[in-house]
């Protein structure tokens, strides 16, 4: 089980994908551990963009970071998958859209169900594994500040340049999906991360009954930690002040590891990261230990055109050894 959003969650299931066990097909990967089910959980808060303009004109759920996990984990990600990423950049009405949040709109309006909007499109694109919102309710994020302000809404709470000190959902009471529920309850691991902390991770976790149905999981619980702060929702932030938030958040203490890179960043990355005010996050060990969280090292950065990514082969890789023990090459487990 995979919670997140924005671009950390759908890489991060691409990397995952190759472990997926499908009866009747062709494994991605010939040797190593296996997943016999694979599930992502979605935050829908976001407003801004093709994703807000949809929300706005039809009432129905963001439906772009949904589509980014539906392609990521595509049986093929040629043709059809490239055909969900295409953006039109010109047209009166389609110009900014993508095909995906197109397509998931004409099928919401057909089934007039969002999540069974979602289930279609993973069953169209193949998909290795299950896609849920992490509620099928209309909400609004509202932040606030350390200043004492309040600020309502995903993008302008990450355009603002207050240092936030607690998040919420607006409405408050808002339920998840018995499905996703389920999942949680039979997973043998659960990752959160990576992502951006207070408008990718932290919302899923105030949806109620997803926090308390993480702490009464047998799974093992697994924090990724982002390679750089953000100035806007993270900034100066250490990564066990990372996972305090989130706990902070849940109300209960979630993790029992951290996936943590070792990869010292380039001087030339470093300074263009600078120029953002952000910097790589601080790996305070003994702090993370002191949580109760086991750090796991590893060299998880790669550049990218100047871009800090996380490197998902390995961060796959030892994501799964974590659910399926050492040395059983092959174990299968439910993620």
């Amino acid at each position: 089980m995979a919670i997140g959003g924005g671009t950390g969650l759908s890489t991060l299931l691409r990397g995952f994908k190759q472990y997926v066990y499908v009866p009747g097909s062709t494994p991605l990967r010939e040797h190593g551990p296996l997943i016999q089910d694979l599930s992502a959980v979605v935050t829908v808060s976001d407003d801004g963009g093709s994703s807000g303009r949809l929300r706005k004109e039809f009432n129905m759920l963001p439906p772009g970071d949904i589509r980014n996990c539906i392609v990521a984990l595509s049986e093929d990600e040629a043709l059809l998958s490239k055909l969900f990423r295409h953006r039109f950049d010109r047209g009166s009405g389609l110009e900014g859209h993508s095909f995906g949040n197109l397509f998931l709109a004409a099928l919401t309006s057909v089934t007039q169900d969002f999540s069974e909007a979602v289930r279609l499109s993973s069953e169209i694109l193949l998909t290795r594994g299950h896609i849920y919102p992490a509620t099928t309710s209309n909400i609004e994020l509202e932040a606030s500040m350390e200043d004492g302000t309040t600020v309502r809404g995903e993008t302008n709470i990450t355009a603002s340049k207050g240092r936030i000190r607690q998040l919420r959902l607006v409405p408050g009471d808002v339920k998840p999906m018995p499905q996703t529920l389920h999942a949680i309850a039979n997973a043998d691991l659960i990752t959160i991360g990576p992502g951006s902390l207070f408008t990718s991770l932290v919302p899923n976790l105030l949806v109620r009954g997803i926090p308390e149905a993480i702490v009464a999981s047998p799974a093992t619980k697994v924090y990724i930690c982002n390679l750089m702060t953000q100035t806007n929702e993270s900034l100066n932030l250490t990564a066990s002040e990372h996972i305090q938030a989130i706990n902070r958040h849940a109300g209960s203490q979630l993790f029992d590891y951290a996936l943590i890179n070792t990869t010292p960043a380039s001087t030339e990355m470093k300074s263009k990261y600078a120029t953002e005010g952000a910097s790589p996050i601080v790996a305070d060990m003994d702090a993370i230990r002191a949580l109760g969280v086991e750090p796991v090292l590893g060299p998880y950065l790669t550049e990218q055109d100047g871009i800090a990514r996380h490197d998902t082969g390995r961060v796959a890789e030892d994501i799964v050894q974590l659910a399926t023990g050492p040395r059983d090459a092959s174990a299968t487990a439910a993620l």
